[in-house]
């Protein structure tokens, strides 16, 4: 009885620190299973609904699982799951695209190595196509991330170790996810490229930028394609420091793509930031964004309908790993002072973010404030 206290205690503590924090609603458990839920990742489609998704171990293996709110987050649907599959199934990312169609991608290990598959729900949620696998490789393909385009095409990026390292993949539907073009791998090189993201800009350019550790540390490269995925650049090395990992990208409605990526110094990581404003053909100076003493990392950004980039990221600052947020007013010149999100006594991660019309960040980690490994959200308007 007396641990059960203690944890209400804690939980009031936490939820009372949240909700005193201006222009941000308190934070809410999206999540009360049995299991660990893990790695949360969103959506908003031109509805303004909410569409969330994440692993969890409640089965006895990962399964993904799915919520929705169609009123601002502040109701949310019955959990749904996902995938059941006997393999573990994890790193799901979800997009909608301009039907409100919503796109699935995940990594699954139910034939023997991690794959790719798909899903598709056209109905906002209510109900899923049959998964579909997208990769069929001899090694394993892991954290898959998807983008859509204006005309609606699909594309989808990987890493996977099928030629003896890490390389990172591609791939595309033009026609909503029905057939699927052919694999094109991005990189051939001899050390570790890995954790591809993905961002598409106003004019349809794709933007892929990765991990590599090809100079002998790790350092962010990226491609880009004009063309729909059909060819794509030269690689390009963005990064010249120390150690860099964790890259995040984002693309507005013009053609301005924004970088973030985490940093090692010397009183541990820091968030560095730069941005192209042609589409990619150049780029700013690296600038640092976050240089708190306790370390910063795990950066996720998004771009809000008037192009202004935002950004969360976890701070170990307090002590313990912490949600921090800041925006840019100016397209990502110049950026606001450090916001904290979350005052849990556990330890808060994974930090997702999706903007929804009206300018409100909606902002998802996991964090074992409850004695397990839950999803949590709020929402806030700066």
């Amino acid at each position: 009885m007396k641990q059960t206290g203690s944890v209400i205690a804690v939980l009031g503590v936490f939820l009372f620190a949240q909700s005193a924090l201006a222009d941000w609603t308190p934070v809410k458990r999206l999540t009360w299973t049995s299991g660990m839920s893990f790695g949360p990742a969103g959506a908003i489609d031109s509805t303004d609904a909410i569409h969330v998704v994440w692993y969890d171990t409640t089965p006895g293996n990962y399964a993904v699982y799915y919520r929705r709110s169609t009123d601002g987050g502040a109701t949310w649907s019955a959990l749904k799951r996902l995938t059941w599959a006997s393999g573990d199934a994890v790193c799901p990312s979800i997009a909608a695209d301009s039907n409100d169609d919503l796109h699935l991608v995940w990594q699954d290990a139910t034939s023997g190595n991690d794959e790719i598959y798909y899903r598709k729900s056209t109905d906002a949620g209510a109900s899923w196509s049959a998964a579909k696998r997208l990769t069929w490789t001899s090694g394993n393909s892991w954290e898959p991330l998807l983008a859509i385009d204006s005309a609606n095409a699909i594309h989808v990026v990987w890493y996977d170790d099928t030629p003896g390292n890490l390389e990172v993949y591609y791939r595309g539907s033009a026609d909503g996810g029905e057939t699927w073009g052919s694999t094109k791998r991005l990189t051939w090189n001899s050390s570790r490229s890995e954790s591809p993201v993905i961002a598409i800009d106003g004019a349809d350019a794709v933007h892929v930028a990765w991990y590599d550790n090809m100079p002998g540390h790790g350092e962010i490269y990226y491609k880009r394609s004009t063309d729909g995925g059909t060819t794509w650049s030269s690689m390009r090395r963005l990064t010249w420091l120390s150690y860099c990992a964790f890259p995040s990208i984002a693309a507005d409605s013009g053609t301005s793509v924004h970088l973030a990526w985490a940093v090692e110094a010397a009183a541990g990581m820091e968030i560095y930031y730069k941005r192209s404003t042609d589409s990619g053909a150049t780029w700013s100076a690296s600038k640092r964004l976050v240089g708190n003493p306790g370390g910063s990392s795990a950066p996720a950004l998004a771009v809000d309908s008037m192009d202004n980039p935002h950004i969360v990221w976890m701070d170990y600052s307090p002590n313990d790993p912490e949600i921090y947020y800041k925006k840019s007013a100016d397209g990502g010149s110049t950026w606001g002072a450090d916001k904290r999100l979350t005052w849990s006594e556990g330890n808060s991660y994974d930090p997702a973010l999706a903007i929804d019309s009206a300018g409100f960040v909606h902002v998802f980690w996991r964090d074992d404030i409850a004695t397990n490994i839950e999803v949590y959200y709020r929402k806030g308007k700066e």
